[in-house]
């Protein structure tokens, strides 16, 4: 009904959506977190068109093609990686959150009960599974040889005291496969999709306060200076959305604006 009003006024002075701005997000959080958003940018003749992605790929490919505008899915460290693998020119137009990275158990309630030997799941693609690892490092589980190192893998942990065995997953899968491994980690997106609260039920977090990897707004390069996208990446990084993504996710998203 808001919406319907808005676009009555701004028919009546004359005035129609003048750019349609199409995003890519994942369904959780984000359509619910955007759509907050949507009467705002109505309000200066941009319509706000959703796409749902989910998966870590389609995103930037898309995004890259020209079949979407700005994409909000993935953090910095993720983008740079993922724009140097693929040969794409695509930018950080501003910032969002940081998730936090989180360890998870339907088995044990602590990491000191996780078995020797034990299997642990942790995301496939290189940035997050290094964040993974890094952030075992600096839980003293395992050691790395270089913790700064942001794609370390498996062939860099010099002390594993446990003999952890590391598995290799699809991220949207981790919490699939919680109940066949004895923990995984698992991004902070998927784990308050699936029903994961990371400040309370995760049996190890890392430190967001102290995180490279902050969230972002991708966009081709050059559109940063676009009107349309500056509009919107400042309707986010509002106090009513810092409100909000604070009161739902219970501290497991952090805005940085």
């Amino acid at each position: 009904m808001k919406k319907l009003i808005i676009l009555l006024l701004l028919v009546i002075s004359g005035l129609t959506f003048g750019k349609t701005l199409k995003l890519g997000t994942s369904s959780y959080p984000g359509v619910e977190m955007f759509n907050i958003i949507k009467d705002d940018l109505a309000a200066q003749g941009i319509e706000l068109e959703l796409i749902e992605m989910n998966d870590y790929v389609t995103p930037n490919l898309a995004l890259a093609d020209g079949a979407i505008d700005i994409n909000s899915f993935q953090h910095i460290q993720y983008l740079n990686q993922f724009c140097k693998d693929k040969g794409l020119d695509l930018v950080s137009a501003g910032e969002t959150y940081v998730v936090a990275l989180g360890l998870y158990s339907e088995k044990y309630k602590s990491v000191d009960e996780i078995p020797a030997k034990s299997i642990i799941a942790i995301p496939n693609d290189p940035t997050n599974a290094g964040r993974a690892l890094i952030m075992l490092h600096n839980a003293g589980i395992i050691k790395l040889e270089d913790p700064s190192n942001l794609l370390a893998t498996e062939f860099d942990i010099v002390e594993n005291p446990k003999k952890l065995k590391f598995k290799l997953i699809e991220a949207p899968q981790l919490p699939r496969v919680i109940k066949d491994v004895a923990a995984c980690v698992i991004n902070g997106g998927y784990a308050v999709e699936a029903g994961y609260i990371p400040t309370e039920d995760a049996i190890l977090v890392e430190d967001v306060n102290k995180s490279p990897y902050v969230n972002i707004f991708a966009v081709r390069k050059g559109d940063e200076n676009r009107e349309d996208i500056k509009a919107f990446v400042k309707a986010y990084q509002s106090d009513k959305m810092k409100k909000y993504v604070l009161e739902k996710f219970k501290g497991g998203y952090i805005p940085t604006w």
